[in-house]
């Protein structure tokens, strides 16, 4: 029995990458057997050629399913016996290459017929992030399995085949990557990821493996689990671990992007590090809840022995510097445990507006679905 994968790919200004991702990913998911392929590609709001290659992908992809489906069956036509192989048909020398199947030009091309994964696309209105695009990608599978994977090849789709076979005989639930090495980053970037996994683990009431990265296999309960976690503010690394579904790990080696530049900027990754941070953690108010109670017993404290020096000894404060200083201290306290409420109390007023996580402007999962009725 064939079971279905959706390999969900989120783009947001890759059309440098979606060639060469298109062929290294066509070329290791056909070597894998029993399984059918579909892609849901996700454009974040790409402000290049992203979704026009997309949507000729997909076109093209169409296209070659209905040759194929129209194509009379050579053992019909000869019999079984006298069928020709592709040797004889083309001769060794003609059999088409990878530059014939993908496309001379760059631009992608159908490839087999007989063997054309599905395309499937959804186009947001605007950039949402790629918290978004994976949570759209996940509400719109329908397979067996989902994969999550980025379009510039820094997640190896050779790995997929080692993560099928690992939740096969195993029977966990999900089989994701973890990066062991970061090569191609800078140094200032590992160090400070490195930090937030060990205060992540810390302080919160879950556990991300270091290294952790959105590339994983699940199956269908996990994304479905997933996809009942409506909620507008999004951490997926915690998500994934929050829901509690058996997971193995598989190591892989970092590297470079195949073409662009990351689209993560510092202050970028330091914000969705304290959105994790916060959404996952009670440590940070529960830490002002106790700094709150020791800054009062040191106020009581300093009062008592200022009382006892005037009362009993006789002495005067003197001057105003240390009283000014402390409330300099306690006022600027005070702003930074406000300001940590009102972070809080800010994402509870977004998720409450109930908005949507995305706004889909153009897709073509429904037209899938109904050719699929057909």
């Amino acid at each position: 029995m064939i079971k279905h994968i959706d390999v969900i790919v989120p783009c947001y200004n890759e059309e440098s990458s979606l060639d060469r991702f298109w062929k290294e990913s066509g070329e290791a998911f056909s070597a894998i057997e029993g399984y059918e392929f579909r892609y849901i590609f996700i454009d974040d709001g790409s402000s290049d050629e992203t979704l026009q290659k997309i949507r000729r992908l997909a076109a093209l992809q169409e296209t070659a399913k209905g040759e194929a489906s129209d194509a009379p069956d050579p053992d019909t036509i000869l019999g079984a016996s006298d069928a020709p192989g592709p040797d004889t048909i083309l001769g060794t020398s003609d059999a088409p290459g990878p530059d014939t199947i993908l496309g001379a030009t760059g631009d992608p091309a159908p490839g087999n017929p007989g063997a054309c994964p599905q395309v499937s696309y959804i186009s947001f209105s605007r950039n949402f992030g790629k918290e978004a695009a994976m949570y759209a990608g996940l509400q719109a599978s329908d397979g067996d399995f989902a994969v999550i994977m980025d379009a510039d090849l820094q997640h190896p789709p050779q790995l997929v085949a080692e993560m099928i076979r690992i939740v096969e005989e195993t029977g966990c639930d999900s089989c994701a990557a973890r990066r062991v090495s970061r090569k191609g980053e800078p140094k200032i970037r590992s160090a400070l990821a490195r930090a937030f996994y060990k205060l992540m683990n810390r302080y919160s009431d879950i556990e991300i493996v270091d290294g952790a990265v959105d590339f994983r296999l699940m199956n269908r309960k996990m994304v479905k689990a997933i996809v009942g976690m409506p909620e507008n503010q999004r951490f997926s690394k915690g998500i994934f671990a929050w829901v509690g579904f058996s997971t193995e790990w598989i190591e892989f080696e970092n590297v470079r992007r195949i073409a662009g530049e990351s689209k993560w900027t510092m202050w970028g990754l330091m914000k969705y590090a304290l959105d994790g941070f916060i959404d996952f953690a009670e440590a940070p108010l529960k830490f002002v809840g106790v700094l709150g109670g020791l800054t009062t017993l040191c106020s009581a404290v300093y009062f008592i022995i200022e009382f006892l020096k005037t009362v009993i000894v006789g002495k005067d404060t003197p001057g105003y510097a240390s009283t000014i200083c402390l409330i300099l201290f306690f006022g600027g306290l005070i702003i930074a445990i406000l300001s940590l409420i009102a972070e809080y109390i800010g994402r509870m007023y977004m998720e409450t507006k109930g908005r949507p996580i995305y706004i889909e402007k153009e897709s073509n999962i429904d037209e899938d679905k109904e050719r699929k009725a057909d």
